[in-house]
């Protein structure tokens, strides 16, 4: 019964990409979770660039890494309307949207692995339905993570980001990997079981507007907020999110991407270049 429930679910993700903010489709490209850019440029036809392949669901929007086996990153939108009483669903799930003949990463593959399944975009971001939390637990969505990063300033700068929808602002944030090898548990692991790239960082840059407003009314002032964790236990143990703010401009640098490409050029560069002050914005 379980296992039709689920297949259910999955069904209603695959073809429920719809904007947010209406019922009608609308094209990928203007999905609600890219309204300030496609930091790869990423495309829906694998055949273009099978390490860039673009996915949208109603829940957020992500570039499939096929040779990682991850996601480079994944991009939503958070307010409190995305946020509820779903609960917390366990399950991991293979992704059956990816293109026939490509590896479906397992949650048995991390298995000793050393390191721990993380939702780039969680769960408790999407907890309006079990729908949505489903959605979040595919394992397009999940990379492999130190479990002290994790259990600690990753979920603590989640919580943040939650704190700040709570309170009526509305979150743009880009959630992404880059490098090979990370250290967790069992030391140094460049790739599981030869299928799944281990990230050395593993980012996240927040664009905070207040009020729930729009992208038009973000300016120069806006609150962005760009972290970079490396995916060591032994670096992140114990420390705060704040020991690991940079800026959107370095993480561009270091990870390949663009943020902001939708918003006019000289704004763009001013926020590249913002390091975030936790005491410009507290709660």
């Amino acid at each position: 019964m379980r296992k039709s429930f689920t297949l259910v679910l999955l069904i209603w993700i695959t073809v429920g990409c719809k904007n947010n903010d209406s019922d009608a489709p609308v094209p990928m490209e203007q999905s609600v979770h890219l309204r300030l850019g496609n930091p790869t440029n990423a495309k829906t036809d694998d055949i273009v660039d099978a390490d860039n392949f673009l996915m949208v669901r109603q829940q957020y929007a992500l570039s499939y890494n096929r040779s990682k086996g991850h996601a480079n990153w994944v991009s939503w939108e958070l307010t409190r309307d995305y946020l509820g009483e779903g609960g917390q669903q366990q399950d991991y799930l293979a992704d059956p949207t990816l293109p026939d003949g490509w590896y479906k990463v397992l949650p048995s593959d991390f298995t000793n692995s050393g390191f721990v399944m993380a939702n780039l975009c969680p769960q408790a971001d999407r907890s309006k339905s079990v729908v949505d939390i489903t959605a979040t637990n595919l394992m397009t969505n999940v990379i492999p993570q130190a479990s002290e990063l994790n259990r600690q300033s990753w979920t603590k700068l989640e919580e943040y980001c939650r704190d700040l929808a709570k309170k009526g602002y509305r979150l743009y944030i880009i959630a992404g990997t880059y490098g090979i090898g990370g250290v967790g548990s069992k030391g140094v692991v460049l790739r599981i079981k030869n299928q799944i790239n281990v990230p050395t960082r593993i980012y996240k840059v927040i664009v905070a507007i207040p009020d729930g407003g729009t992208i038009e009314q973000i300016t120069e002032f806006t609150p962005v907020i760009a972290v970079d964790f490396p995916n060591w236990s032994s670096i992140v143990n114990n420390k705060s999110w704040n020991s690991f703010i940079t800026t959107p401009d370095d993480i561009e640098k270091n990870a390949g991407v663009a943020f902001f490409t939708n918003l006019p050029e000289p704004l763009r560069n001013k926020l590249r270049t913002v390091r975030f002050d936790p005491a410009k914005l507290p709660l």
